[in-house]
């Protein structure tokens, strides 16, 4: 089977989630990138899964959250924040401090639309 092929379809798409879930994560590095496009809505029924799969990259994340935070996608920026960025541990979070500070202090206008300030407030509390 190719890894490729694991990416769920659909917002429900619960039958490959289920296979991803079986899978080490190594074999999913190469398609991260896909997989944190389904944190684009929180909403999504299978976003809390992705979400708990996605998270044991710890690190690995780093790059991937940054090129988030660099897009014009407030809602998916807004959902990251609240859901997978909450959850890393603190060091992580330090890596990701500099973008959290230009996010609540000179917010562009997808982050002012999302209403940021009080998820950034909290994580840069807890990377202090």
């Amino acid at each position: 089977m190719n890894i490729k092929d694991l990416v769920p379809q659909h917002k429900s798409d619960f039958e490959r989630v289920s296979l991803l879930k079986q899978q080490p994560l190594q074999n999913l590095k190469v398609i991260l990138p896909e997989l944190l496009e389904w944190l684009q809505d929180g909403n999504w029924p299978i976003a809390k899964d992705i979400e708990d799969i996605v998270l044991g990259f710890g690190v690995e994340l780093i790059p991937h959250i940054k090129r988030i935070f660099n897009s014009n996608d407030g809602c998916w920026k807004y959902f990251v924040l609240h859901g997978l960025v909450n959850r890393l541990p603190k060091d992580i979070l330090l890596e990701l401090r500099e973008d959290l500070e230009r996010m609540l202090n000179n917010p562009s206008r997808d982050e002012k639309d999302e209403e940021l300030d009080d998820i950034l407030q909290e994580l840069l509390e807890r990377s202090a």
